[in-house]
């Protein structure tokens, strides 16, 4: 089944490469959308793909990177649209 999520990553996420590890776990596991940093110092991502791919982007979102200390996780789901073509960061 494929889905969507929308989610938001709360606690020391930028500075840590956590964009580019979300885009090869992404890519590793054939997940479709892109992620980015806000200026509130949250990570944005918007994930499109079979539902155990994307929930394993999720699982890896909850801990992040080295360095990274994760302290929120917001998940959204939403329709799936399967607008995009590969995973990308986001400036």
């Amino acid at each position: 089944m494929k889905v969507r999520a929308h989610i938001f990553i709360t606690g020391r996420v930028q500075g840590v490469f956590f964009r580019y590890k979300t885009q090869d776990v992404a890519m590793a596991h054939d997940v479709k959308g892109w992620v980015r940093n806000l200026p509130d110092g949250r990570v944005e991502a918007v994930l499109e793909g079979e539902k155990e791919n994307v929930e394993k982007v999720i699982e890896f979102c909850k801990v992040g990177p080295r360095g990274a200390k994760v302290t929120n996780i917001e998940i959204n789901w939403e329709e799936y649209k399967g607008e995009f073509k590969n995973f990308q960061i986001r400036y």
